[in-house]
């Protein structure tokens, strides 16, 4: 499969293919030495799988943009990879159609997804526009507070969002009083019942 992807990739004159690796660990070093523009990245690999190569990208602020390719179609897994900052969601079974245009795709600065899960974008944008609009303060969010409401939804503590956004917990603690401030919740539990509730549209 790879030395295919390879081989089409490398057919574009304006295309480089910089390394390959076989996990996540080696992965992860050969984009630090690198600094590829793009990773295509398996979800599903030895040592480290995409995900978690994703989130040590961002912990030590490696710019690169990530294209997921995966044999999994499931709306729940692209939405994770949506989450953690893709910039591309292709299935194996139309990587070599559509790995070329989805490369070219991302270096323009674009978003590329599988044809196949076009739906899932759609869907994903339209919830985001229903959420705002049922919830007018969560534009008054800035981004760091909306990837800390993201971070709450997946149960991470106050000491696990400050190691992966690099900040002080007590920061932590600063910016959920000014989002529970801004959405005007109250109680022990409400901001952790909003970010579940609303996980997919933040």
């Amino acid at each position: 499969m790879r030395k295919g992807l390879r081989q089409v990739i490398e057919s574009d004159v304006r295309l480089v293919v910089l390394a390959e690796a076989n996990d996540g660990k080696t992965a992860i070093s050969l984009i630090e030495e690198l600094k590829p523009e793009i990773a295509v990245i398996d979800v599903d690999m030895p040592d480290m799988d995409g995900f978690q190569l994703a989130r040590e990208l961002q912990k030590r602020r490696l710019q690169v943009k990530i294209v997921f390719l995966t044999i999994h179609s499931e709306e729940d897994l692209f939405h994770s990879a949506m989450d953690l900052g893709a910039n591309g969601y292709i299935l194996k079974d139309s990587a070599i159609s559509e790995i070329i245009n989805g490369i070219k795709a991302v270096s323009e600065g674009k978003f590329y997804i599988s044809t196949s899960l076009t739906s899932f974008l759609l869907s994903r944008r339209r919830d985001s526009q229903i959420f705002e609009k049922q919830n007018p303060t969560i534009k008054q969010l800035t981004n760091t507070e909306r990837r800390i409401l993201q971070l709450i939804a997946d149960y991470k503590s106050n000491k696990e969002i400050a190691e992966e956004l690099f900040i002080h917990f007590r920061t932590v603690e600063s910016h959920r009083n000014n989002i529970s401030r801004k959405l005007e919740l109250s109680g022990h539990n409400a901001l952790l019942k909003f970010a579940l509730e609303h996980k997919n549209e933040l």
